[in-house]
């Protein structure tokens, strides 16, 4: 096992840790065998069946200040469409390629690398380091959940997740808010339509109607407009049969000052204009899932000390933006009331997920140079 953090990302692209898949099994038993080597304190926490978060510790002085670095093990399913070998880490032209190289293996071994060579100092840690390693983030973030749960991470707490950002520092994210609506319509033969009522024409109409409300949504100045997804989408039986039956599935991811709230009224009110269309079909929905927005503190001490850290290592600070995604550290951040929540890591988002997968060495390098300058400067400068 290398400290290297372009040794590290491949080691890691190398365990299948798919969600759904193989799960985080090797991630974990990897961060055990890492931590042994080098004398740390590991805890873990089962999150689901067979399933736990992995805590290392370089244990300061003062167990009150504390930087984590918080990683998710898990990766999102191999899926068609690779030429390259999937669980390979082959480098080729700059690049390191493999599912999860980007999204997050690649940021994970630059935290470990931080963290090796701040357990190697001669020095006498004077605050606390921890690396968190979570379960499920690329499903419904329990292992986020739990870290809070477990104590793991306050709202006093320096957490930084090492997602992929592009060069920049992105501590603000959208909400997001999920929600299943489902229209009950009335089966009759497809010849005479007007016996029935057509839940799947009453869906399209709901549809349309929130798709109307969110372009008329004024954009956030910093973080850009609300948008709005519809993801899944069955109802029916036959061609020739009026549907007695449709449910899709809305993904919203909200700018300030949207809320949970906001989105439940304006699903209502499409609700409305559906059942005035299709006057015989019922709508109703549930909320599937909800987290809220995000806001960047400009005046968080993380935001400084990694800023100085990349101005020392770059020659500049770096930008700062949104997340587009959701991360763990949003979850913390939400739960917590916590503004030291902040996302920097190398490669791009739009790799994540993708076929051929990559992430470009340099960007490896860089990063691992900046969290390893960060975590020195905060575990040992008086």
């Amino acid at each position: 096992m290398e400290q290297n953090a372009v040794e590290l990302t491949k080691e890691l692209v190398r365990i299948d840790s798919t969600n759904p898949g193989m799960g985080e099994g090797g991630m974990e038993a990897f961060l055990l065998a890492f931590a042994q080597r080098r004398g740390l304190p590991v805890e873990t926490a089962e999150v689901l069946p067979g399933r736990r978060n992995v805590m290392l510790t370089l244990p300061g002085r003062d167990p009150a200040q504390e930087l984590i670095f918080i990683c998710h093990m898990d990766t999102v399913p191999v899926g068609a469409g690779w030429r390259e070998t999937p669980f390979g880490a082959a480098e080729r032209d700059g690049r390191i390629y493999g599912r999860g190289s980007c999204d997050m293996k690649s940021g994970f071994s630059c935290a470990l690398s931080a963290l090796a060579s701040a357990a190697e100092e001669d020095a006498a840690p004077l605050r606390t380091l921890k690396l968190i390693a979570t379960v499920d983030e690329e499903g419904d973030m329990h292992g986020a959940e739990q870290v809070i749960r477990s104590g793991w991470a306050s709202r006093d707490s320096l957490i930084l997740d090492t997602e992929p950002t592009n060069g920049e520092i992105q501590g603000a994210h959208k909400g997001r808010v999920w929600f299943e609506l489902s229209a009950a319509g009335i089966t009759a033969h497809a010849s005479t339509p007007w016996e029935g009522a057509d839940a799947i024409a009453a869906m399209a109409e709901a549809v349309s109607s929130i798709r109307r409300r969110f372009l008329a949504l004024p954009p956030h100045p910093k973080m850009g407009p609300s948008t709005v997804c519809f993801g899944r989408i069955s109802g029916g039986s036959q061609p020739y049969v009026v549907s007695g039956d449709c449910r899709v599935t809305i993904d919203m991811r909200l700018t300030p000052p949207y809320t949970r709230q906001d989105a439940e009224a304006l699903v209502r009110a499409a609700i409305q204009d559906a059942e005035a269309a299709v006057p015989k079909a019922k709508l109703s929905y549930r909320v599937t899932g909800d987290r809220p927005a995000v806001a960047l503190a400009e005046d968080s001490p993380l935001l400084a000390r990694l800023q100085a850290a990349c101005e020392t290592v770059t020659g500049s600070p770096a930008g700062t933006g949104v997340f587009p995604g959701y991360t763990d550290t949003a979850v913390l951040a939400g739960h917590l009331g916590n503004p030291n929540c902040m996302s920097y890591g190398p490669g791009s988002l739009e790799q994540a997920h993708k076929p051929d997968e990559f992430v470009p060495v340099a960007d490896i390098l860089r990063c691992e140079a900046v969290l390893t300058e960060l975590a020195r400067r905060f575990v040992f400068d008086p």
